[in-house]
């Protein structure tokens, strides 16, 4: 449970050292900068440095002509120490060269199209003996080309006597005839409101000379040439990304690391010709940084410890071994802790996974489980298959206590007879009065867990010097008391019939805390010495904590028989293996395996899922609750990895 202990680096220096100061900061990849503006009382004659990045347009013009030649630029690269105009030169001379290409590409794509277009709208009127030029050319006739439904060709009879609806056919389809029908100018209109009638849909097409046949031939010709023109363009293109490809990724490299470092110039106050940065690190780097700074000349710098600033905040860096490390993300769901709170990790990380092996107890389902862990971080690199890991190992654990190889209840009884001398397996979760005994046995867990993390809260506030909640809260002190010798007195009478409950015991332990919290805020104020440790109001203030105390109360038994999900899910597993295995046993040997081998797989995927979101619910609802605020800040250090793709 170690949050790292940090320390304020304030740096002064002159303006014009900002940039190299904050690259030097930012190299050592452990200094995190905070608004320097915040940390004076009076900002008289400081000013926010706010300037324009010159990078930006550069990096974004860069990343824009590297995606139009279709290529791709990588995150990684060497340092650069080209000048910033010598970027910003070649960065305009590639982004030329990349447009004029693209924009040829683009110009002979469109032609490409639109040839292919014009052949497919000729196409439909070959076979019509006329010459296109002269055609359209017609000034006192009006010419129609397009389309008509096949059933409508028919209906054409019903106009013989007007000589003038004349439909000349070309290719005709399963649907549609394609052709052209010729309307003299004083009767256009006419013609076409019957051609109308007989659903024609015109088709403009573009000026042409020559035979529907011999448009379509010099157009299939064309659009050869422009292909073969597009297939250059399209080498040329590729044969420039290739030549440009080192210096692009190293241009990108530098601009994308000189524009994130002047981004971080925003963190620092400018005073005159000065700047002051202010930079939080870990106190086990300060040696390593502060031999960086010294090598910089001009600039001025202390090392303070965060308990000298109490309007600041220090970031949170966790520091757990690598065995507990996994849960990290499981904590960080919640929250980050704050700075002088009590890292969780460890007590999740030994919680999450002794309940995930008591509710998952199977020893082949938890072997398959760590396995299908291990290949979800190896494979995907998902975090959570490096919890998956040790939560399968501890469900094939208990697994062997329950006696379950893949549902099968007895198949480990030669052990226990050969190593422990049982005649069977210790824990038989189906058998007579056992599931009374899990019940019990999860009430208890789930008591001692609650009390664990009131100890870690009175921990952490007593860290904090938050002596109120320490001693006076539900989770503090007396609530320690109340819940700790109510449970005790409870176990001690119900299991072993001893008569705890007497008159100065519930006194003393139980009233008497009780008290304590109701008066929680005056008795807090009286031992932190707060001048205003009185209430407005007395009448007020009990009514009010009244209540608060009775939901205390109420939390106290919810959370408690929260717990019975622990055993809820043992006695579900086993149900549930049972049900598989008489579902198989209607089967002959083929069907049974494969039964068998459906259901353990269906049982497991549906099972895992379900118990590690039921036990991050008690590790967030009733533990995390108690002693856990989660509103910290995580650490994050200077990096150009860092910065926005």
């Amino acid at each position: 449970m170690a949050v790292s202990k940090m320390k304020l680096v304030s740096i002064i220096g002159p303006m014009d050292r900002l940039d190299q100061t904050v690259r030097v900061c930012g190299d050592t990849g452990v200094a995190q900068p905070d608004e320097a503006m915040t940390f004076f009382s009076s900002t008289y004659g400081f000013q926010s440095v706010r300037e324009e990045n010159p990078f930006a347009d550069p990096l974004g013009r860069l990343r824009s002509a590297v995606a139009r030649l279709d290529g791709a630029l990588e995150d990684g690269g060497g340092d650069d120490d080209r000048p910033n105009d010598e970027l910003f030169t070649y960065v305009d001379g590639f982004a030329a060269a990349a447009e004029k290409l693209t924009q040829r590409r683009s110009e002979l794509s469109a032609r490409y199209e639109a040839v292919g277009r014009d052949i497919e709208q000729f196409q439909h009127f070959i076979g019509l003996d006329i010459d296109l030029d002269k055609v359209l050319a017609c000034e006192n006739i009006k010419v129609r080309f397009g389309r008509l439904p096949n059933e409508s060709l028919e209906r054409l009879n019903l106009y013989d006597e007007n000589p003038f609806v004349l439909f000349f056919s070309g290719v005709q389809e399963e649907d549609y005839c394609w052709g052209v029908y010729f309307a003299p100018l004083g009767v256009a209109t006419e013609i076409d409101r019957i051609f109308s009638s007989l659903y024609f849909e015109r088709q403009r097409i573009p000026a042409a000379v020559g035979r529907p046949e011999d448009v379509v031939a010099d157009l299939r010709r064309e659009r050869e040439q422009v292909r073969k023109e597009l297939d250059r363009c399209r080498r040329e293109i590729t044969e420039c990304w290739q030549r440009e490809r080192e210096n692009c990724q190293a241009a990108y490299y530098c601009l994308k690391t000189r524009s994130y470092y002047f981004e971080v110039r925003r963190y620092a106050a400018r005073y005159n010709d000065k700047f002051v940065l202010a930079c939080w690190i870990p106190a086990r780097e300060e040696k390593r940084f502060c031999e960086s700074l010294d090598q910089l000349d001009a600039i001025e710098y202390s090392v303070e410890k965060p308990d000298k600033d109490h309007h600041h905040t220090p970031p949170v860096e966790l520091r757990n071994p690598r065995l507990f490390r996994p849960f990290e993300y499981l904590v960080g769901m919640y929250g980050t802790p704050r700075y002088n709170e009590l890292d969780p990790t460890i007590f999740v990380a030994i919680t999450y996974t002794l309940l995930f092996g008591f509710m998952f107890g199977d020893l082949g389902q938890g072997l398959c489980l760590a396995l299908a862990g291990g290949l979800m971080w190896r494979l995907k690199r998902m975090d959570i298959g490096r919890i998956l890991i040790p939560c399968g190992l501890s469900a094939a654990v208990f697994g062997v206590v329950f006696g379950s190889v893949f549902g099968f209840e007895h198949v480990l009884d030669p052990l226990y007879r050969s190593l422990l001398g049982l005649p069977e397996k210790p824990v038989e979760v189906m058998g007579a009065g056992t599931p009374i005994r899990i019940i019990l046995a999860a009430v208890l867990i789930g008591i001692s867990l609650i009390l664990v993390s009131m100890l870690l809260n009175m921990y952490s506030c007593l860290r904090r010097r938050d002596y109120e909640n320490a001693l006076f809260s539900p989770n503090g002190v007396a609530g320690f008391l109340f819940f700790g010798s109510l449970a005790c007195g409870a176990v001690a009478q119900l299991m072993f019939g001893l008569p705890v409950f007497s008159l100065p015991y519930v006194l003393l332990l139980e009233i008497l805390p009780l008290l304590l919290i109701l008066f929680k805020e005056p008795l807090g104020g009286l031992v932190e010495h707060r001048p205003d440790w009185k209430p407005e109001s007395w009448g007020g203030y009990l009514l009010q904590n009244f209540f608060e105390l009775f939901e205390g109360l109420l939390s106290y038994l919810s959370n408690t028989m929260s717990f019975l999900r622990v055993a809820a899910f043992v006695l579900i597993h086993a149900g549930m293996m049972m049900a598989v295995f008489t579902l198989a046993n209607l089967f002959q040997t083929v069907g049974y395996t494969v039964t068998v081998i459906l259901g353990n797989a269906l049982v497991m995927a549906m099972e895992a899922l379900l118990v590690a979101i039921q036990v991050m619910r008690l590790e967030f609802y009733e533990m995390f609750s108690r002693y856990y605020n989660g509103d910290g800040r995580p650490f994050k250090p200077l990096a150009p990895s860092a910065a926005e793709r």
